[in-house]
Parts: C-alpha cells; structure tokens; sequence
C-alpha cells in the first residue's frame, strides 16, 4: 500500500510541478512516478514487491473484462434467443481466500459477472455459495471460478 501512496504523491507532484491538471497528465505523472519507484525498489524496504503489482493488476484487468465481455454475450444471446437455454442451480466452491477482504473481493468480482451470484460464505470462511444462470458443466463453472479467484489472489500476494 505505502507504495501505491508514493506512486500518487509522485503523480500529484507532477501535475503541480507541470501546471497542467488534467487526468492525463496525472497519468503521465503517475507512470513516471512508477518508472522512479521500481528503480528505487532495492533500497527503500516499504516498496518491495510493488512494482511487480501493476503488471499483475493490468494483467487481471485484461481477464476479467474479457470474462465480464464472455458472460455478457451469453446472456444477452439467452435473452434474445425464445428457448432459454439456462440451467440455474447453486453450487458450493472451496475458498482459497482466508482473509475477509480477500472473500469479499472474490464474492463481488463472481456478482459483477452477469450470469453468477455470490449467495452467502460459510461460518468456517471456506466455502462460497453461488447461484449460477448456466449450470451446464458443474466442474467446468466450478474451475473457471477458481481461476477468477487465484488471479484476484495474485493481487494481494
């Protein structure tokens, strides 16, 4: 987190230092601020591990547009198409998140997917409920869920 802090501070120095306020200056200021923390990275304890987090963040971008774009489609195309093709059902996923942000991040990504709804987290914290619109391939829903889940989790590791 001190480094995210930093990366802004840069990014605002730079605007105020430019005269120029606009967000993509503040942009631009942040990615410079970026390019000074990584170089920097060695030698000051707070940013290790920092610089490597912006790639993984872009990277899980990426995915998770391209998931959100797929499950879309598939709804819309059983909205418009007379015979629905929807299996709704529940299912139970091991959690390999432990911490409460960790779940709650999980839960919201699977309920801002259009298709699946985060229903409720056991009382150990190790298992999510979801309701799923396509319940097709069980085991096939249950791993591409996972993989929505350890990509978050590369987030905060």
């Amino acid at each position: 987190m001190t480094g995210a802090i930093w990366n802004l501070i840069l990014g605002l120095a730079w605007v105020l230092l430019s005269g120029d306020f606009t967000g993509l200056n503040l942009l631009v200021g942040m990615i410079f601020g970026y390019i000074a923390l990584v170089l920097i990275e060695h030698q000051v304890d707070a940013l290790k591990g920092y610089p490597a987090r912006i790639p993984r963040l872009i990277r899980f971008l990426g995915f998770f547009i391209k998931e959100l774009v797929q499950a879309n489609l598939r709804v819309g195309f059983d909205i418009l198409t007379p015979p629905w093709h929807m299996k709704p059902g529940v299912i139970a996923m091991p959690l390999s998140a432990r911490t409460e942000m960790e779940i709650t991040m999980v839960a919201n990504l699977i309920s801002l997917t259009p298709g699946t709804l985060s229903l409720d987290v056991s009382d150990d914290r190790r298992v999510l409920y979801i309701h799923a619109m396509f319940l097709d391939d069980e085991d096939e829903l249950r791993r591409s869920l996972k993989e929505m889940e350890h990509r978050a989790l590369e987030l905060f590791r």
